[in-house]
């Protein structure tokens, strides 16, 4: 992309954080304090000890209206002082009860602000959106983003219920399958639940949020069925499917299964690419009309572990 272009986008993109952001900003902390007064608040109390001199280069603010605003601080009761033992020409800061007070306040209007402002968005909006801040602020903070830790275990009491919801939910929004659909994920589930015999359903986590799903039933001794494969859109990318694969063929091979099938639909191409990748074969196709009001083509894949 030429450097022109790449420049005028992040000053379109900056204009509208100043417009969005920069409003709350603006509505929130005009009384009693201006915006830049709020920051210093906000500073000192997480940088607790920290100098005057400190505050105003991470925040650009200048000398003399950084002078101003500490006198005012302690006018107010607000913060309190304390000489450095390294440089006695340096204070170091530190908030009041008083003052902690006042950002408490501060934090929880800017959290009602904020939850105003986000109130509309869907969860995969809410989702890009979070993920787009932090990919901006690990560029400029020079930092490694954290890694979520991605735990796969087997079903506890009360998950089964949010495994057909994520079925449920993802199904409706992104391929427009109908009531009939969630219908039928909640009658096998509760089936499974029932008699889980020579079978397991696992659930993925991150951040103890269940974000996907597989199970394999059992069919007959030696052929398995691998059912409600599912994961959250927004975190597709991650290898959470590869490693939920992975747990549920592993189960098959220490469970001495000979085969195992699946079935899904033709639509699903994320799904289709990853059986293929593991060497699934389709072996048969039928229609479907249940589930979307238009004709689905359902199909099954079969894998044999003996070979």
């Amino acid at each position: 992309m030429e450097s022109i272009k790449v420049i005028e986008k992040i000053r379109k993109f900056n204009r509208l954080y100043a417009n969005v952001l920069g409003k709350i900003d603006q509505e929130l902390y005009n009384q009693p304090f201006s915006l830049t007064e709020a920051r210093v608040i906000t500073d000192i109390h997480e940088r607790n000890g920290c100098t005057s001199t400190e505050i105003r280069e991470n925040l650009g603010v200048d000398k003399g209206y950084m002078s101003r605003i500490i006198q005012r601080f302690e006018d107010e009761n607000l913060i309190m002082k304390k000489q450095s033992s390294h440089d006695k020409r340096q204070y170091s800061l530190y908030l009041t009860d008083k003052g902690t007070g006042i950002y408490h306040d501060l934090v929880e209007n800017a959290n009602i602000g904020v939850a105003k402002m986000i109130e509309n968005l869907s969860e995969q909006e809410l989702s890009q959106l979070v993920s787009s801040m932090e990919t901006i602020e690990t560029i400029y903070s020079g930092e490694p983003q954290a890694r979520p830790v991605i735990s796969i275990r087997p079903f506890q009491p009360g998950d089964l219920g949010y495994v057909a919801y994520l079925h449920g939910r993802l199904y409706d929004r992104k391929y427009q399958f109908g009531p009939m659909f969630e219908y039928y994920v909640m009658k096998g589930l509760t089936e499974f639940m029932m008699n889980s015999d020579g079978g397991e359903l696992w659930v993925a986590e991150i951040d103890n949020e269940i974000v996907g799903s597989i199970a394999i039933a059992k069919s007959s001794d030696t052929v398995a069925q691998l059912r409600w494969f599912v994961l959250d859109e927004n975190y597709q990318g991650m290898g959470i499917g590869k490693k939920l694969m992975e747990t549920a063929l592993h189960f098959c091979k220490e469970n001495s299964y000979d085969h195992v099938f699946l079935w899904t639909v033709s639509t699903l191409t994320t799904a289709r690419y990853l059986y293929q990748k593991y060497q699934f074969k389709l072996t048969e196709e039928k229609a479907n009309e249940e589930w979307t009001g238009t004709t689905l083509m359902e199909e099954r894949w079969d894998l044999a572990l003996s070979e």
